[in-house]
């Protein structure tokens, strides 16, 4: 037993110091404002923002230094053998046009630019929060592309839209600096499930491949046991209670701006919740953690989860997220994890 937790305590050493080389993190060196951005982002409007500018932390690359995918490849699940059944995929599902994209790339882009069924959409993945979510780029009149700021608030992705060069926060959707502050995208329902499962309910689905796959460790987790550390990357907020900071929750959008949570040790426990107002909420095993071991394939399983909404007769999907506590907790304190 002393030798097994000595073991996971050098993981997590080792674990922080890889992570902190890959996103070129130095302790005391990660907050600054608008004066020291201002060169990189001339055309941002810093006049305008919603948050305190201290909450906004570089998280070591610059600029688009992690590139979203802008023009996206995909195959046909024949094609699509490097994945094993249980790896996790975003699954999204537009007008009968079915897409899978792996965290095995998400990974290393957090964002793909990308058009379903005459549809402009966004898939963005924080790996530091889990949360994976899928977001319609039209906006009034305009159709948004999206890159990486380098930032991070709240230990979580802060992107920005190149037509205005906003910043954005990814687990809300919402403008946070620039002239697009207070405004908010569209969530669209979308899976974080196994290939399995995608393959089961879109077998003429098409799957997300890199466009260049020799130029990054595709498959490989660059933050190895990060799900199992005490404490999150990044963060230094409040903690949720009688939670893990990197235990997961999930989470549906009641009212705009309100959301409804449950852990995913209950959910998995009772593998169905359904509510009053006909929400359903299922667990099914057979999905890797993206986050576990160096290996994607070889994670722990965490699940499937589902979330429908009782619609005339029909079960509909609606957008959810699985997300780590902490980062849940830190977007919305006042919400009580059931």
């Amino acid at each position: 037993m002393q030798k097994a937790a000595i073991k996971l305590s050098f993981f997590h050493m080792v674990c922080l110091a890889f992570v902190s080389a890959l996103v070129g993190y130095a302790p005391g060196f990660a907050y600054a404002g608008p004066r020291a951005w201002q060169s990189e982002w001339p055309n941002t409007d810093f006049s305008k923002t919603s948050v305190d500018f201290n909450q906004i932390l570089s998280g070591g690359p610059p600029k688009d230094g992690i590139p979203s995918i802008d023009n996206p490849k995909f195959v046909e699940l024949s094609e699509a053998g490097h994945l094993a059944d249980t790896e996790p995929v975003v699954g999204v599902m537009i007008n009968g046009e079915a897409r899978a994209y792996p965290l095995q790339v998400l990974m290393w882009h957090e964002i793909v630019n990308d058009e379903i069924a005459g549809v402009p959409i966004t898939v963005t993945f924080c790996p530091l929060c889990n949360a994976a979510i899928v977001f319609d780029r039209r906006l009034g009149d305009q159709v948004l592309d999206f890159g990486t700021t380098g930032k991070l608030r709240n230990s979580d992705l802060v992107m920005y839209d190149r037509q205005t060069e906003s910043w954005w926060q990814q687990f809300l959707g919402r403008g946070i600096v620039g002239i697009m502050t207070g405004r908010d995208l569209k969530v669209l329902p979308s899976r974080l499930e196994s290939m399995a499962r995608f393959k089961a309910r879109a077998p003429h689905g098409k799957v997300l491949v890199p466009n260049s796959p020799g130029r990054r460790r595709y498959g490989a987790n660059p933050y190895a046991y990060y799900d199992s550390m005490p404490r999150p990357f990044l963060y230094a907020g409040p903690m949720p209670e009688g939670l893990a900071p990197l235990a997961r929750v999930v989470s549906v959008e009641e009212v705009k701006g309100t959301r409804r949570a449950w852990s995913l040790d209950r959910l998995r426990k009772d593998k169905r919740i359904e509510t009053s107002d006909g929400l359903i909420l299922t667990w099914a095993a057979g999905q890797n953690s993206a986050l576990d071991t160096p290996s994607i394939s070889e994670g722990m399983d965490v699940g499937n989860v589902v979330v429908q909404r009782r619609d005339g007769g029909k079960l509909v999907d609606v957008a959810y997220g699985v997300d780590f506590a902490f980062a849940f907790h830190a977007f919305f304190p006042e919400v009580a994890i059931q």
